[in-house]
């Protein structure tokens, strides 16, 4: 995926304004990466998401995925949000199978019960199959979210923020568990490509390959870190290795007068 001179601009409140949020941004993604975007509240983070996407439109610069320029929504780019956005009549099975059975590309019965099935077992919710959203926990919720993302087959997972809304403990189970679905354990070539948007400088540091560190608006980047940390990454090896403090420290001090000035501009 390949992202060059990217902007965006909204209209501001006066008359002709245009207020920008994202600045000539360049950048590639590269196959069977893992990428994290990180930067301060506000600065755009969600909306260069979006507009990957293509579900915003851009207001110059180029976003392409094999050659081709991303105007609008691609079976090949899934996204996950931070709500968990499953229906809440259907049960997880019909929730995983949604996108199989009303989607462009056409599955017998069968292959979507074995699709479907597959993935639920992937994400750890075997036995969940007949349960509804409402008699899950937050974290079952994501779970079933991520197996419908992964059912449709995307080249690209574009996720923002989808551990926000967990708990401490949950939202650490639940990386380590997203790396494993990812594929950490195989070959790049066998993995599948992540956008992974985040408020959270260790949870960047833990998932990604690389991490994208965008400033205050109208957003710059200020660096592309590579994590040259070995996978496969457990919770332990995060405990007990001070590289992962080494890689938070470097990216907190590109953030932080950027991360100071938009909380106090938000509490003013």
């Amino acid at each position: 995926m390949r992202i060059e001179q990217l902007t965006k601009e909204f209209p501001g409140k006066a008359r002709n304004e245009r207020v920008r949020i994202l600045d000539r941004l360049t950048f590639d993604i590269y196959e069977g990466e893992f990428v994290a975007i990180v930067g301060p509240s506000g600065g755009g983070k969600s909306t260069l998401l979006s507009i990957l996407a293509g579900l915003e439109p851009k207001t110059e610069g180029s976003v392409q995925l094999n050659g081709q320029e991303v105007t609008r929504p691609d079976p090949q780019l899934g996204v996950m949000f931070q709500e968990y956005a499953l229906y809440p009549w259907k049960t997880v099975f019909e929730n995983v199978e949604f996108g199989l059975k009303y989607g462009p590309q056409k599955y017998s019965k069968e292959e979507r019960r074995e699709r479907v099935q597959y993935h639920i077992e992937l994400v750890g919710l075997k036995g969940s199959e007949e349960k509804y959203p409402h008699e899950l926990s937050g974290g079952m919720k994501q779970r079933c979210a991520l197996a419908r993302l992964l059912a449709n087959d995307p080249e690209v997972l574009l996720m923002d923020e989808p551990l926000a809304a967990c708990d401490a403990q949950t939202r650490d189970i639940l990386q380590e568990e997203l790396l494993r679905i990812w594929g950490q354990n195989n070959e790049p070539s066998k993995r599948k490509t992540a956008v992974y948007v985040t408020h959270s400088i260790e949870e960047a540091v833990f998932l990604a390959d690389r991490v994208i560190v965008l400033g205050q608006r109208p957003a710059t980047i200020c660096d592309i870190v590579s994590i040259d940390i070995p996978r496969p990454r457990s919770l332990e090896d995060r405990l007990n290795n001070s590289e992962y403090n080494r890689y938070q420290q470097r990216i907190w001090s590109l953030i932080k007068d950027a991360a100071i000035s938009a909380t106090v501009a938000k509490n003013e």
